[in-house]
């Protein structure tokens, strides 16, 4: 196997999905942590990677992928025998559920619990003050997005029906930052029961628990 190469930090919620995956597929890859708030993503090899943004970056031999949605189902489609193999189903059907929520992550999830992540647990650290206008205003985009959550984990246990598939591993990071960094951030999801659950369930995963333990070695500003 060509050797998979991730360059970034893990405290990135990009990173860190694309880390989760490596571990539930079971696969062998170089972290190079790479932390673009001390310009070390100024070094030749990691400029080679026309990543301008230095978020997340994966390399398998000559192919670079930037973006880690796009990452992690590659990872699925290329390796669909290694670990586990119902995160990204080879069924016609399954998988267009599978990316209906992946999609939901990414347009209607990922934005709002990005800027509460950011305002909620990182402004303090970094010295800004909170914002309580986008504070209150991602909180009611976010609400709005778990209402329908919960109605649909009060009918499968995950997101796509009842196995664990890259339609929850990708709302991993955000919702992990929101619920154990702060207590507002983590009303939102301990006041629905289902979705309560669901998050509880898939935060003690093991793949999870590894990308929190590389987390914690070497912490890192959240690259918002």
């Amino acid at each position: 196997m060509v050797a998979l190469k991730v360059f970034g930090q893990p405290a990135s919620t990009d990173v860190a999905r694309v880390l989760t995956c490596l571990f539930e597929k079971d696969l062998e890859f170089q972290l190079i942590r790479v932390d673009k708030f001390r310009r070390e993503h100024k070094i030749p090899e990691f400029l080679q990677l026309h990543d301008p943004s230095g978020q997340v970056t994966f390399r398998e031999g000559d192919l670079t992928l930037v973006d880690s949605r796009q990452i992690i189902r590659h990872l699925c489609s290329k390796y669909p025998d290694h670990g586990n193999k119902k995160l990204y189903s080879n069924g016609f059907l399954e998988k267009a559920n599978i990316e209906q929520w992946l999609q939901s992550e990414a347009l209607n999830f990922g934005p709002p619990s990005s800027e509460l992540v950011f305002h909620l647990a990182f402004s303090k650290p970094l010295g800004l003050e909170y914002d309580m206008d986008a504070i209150e205003n991602n909180e009611k985009r976010l609400s709005n997005i778990l209402d329908v959550y919960d109605q649909r984990l009060n009918e499968n246990e995950y997101l796509a029906g009842d196995e664990f598939t890259l339609a929850d591993l990708s709302h991993l990071p955000n919702a992990h930052y929101l619920v154990t960094r702060c207590e507002r951030g983590k009303k939102l999801f301990t006041e629905r029961k289902n979705v309560a659950r669901w998050v509880q369930d898939i935060t003690r995963r093991n793949s999870w628990r590894k990308v929190v333990e590389l987390q914690s070695e070497h912490p890192g500003p959240l690259e918002k």
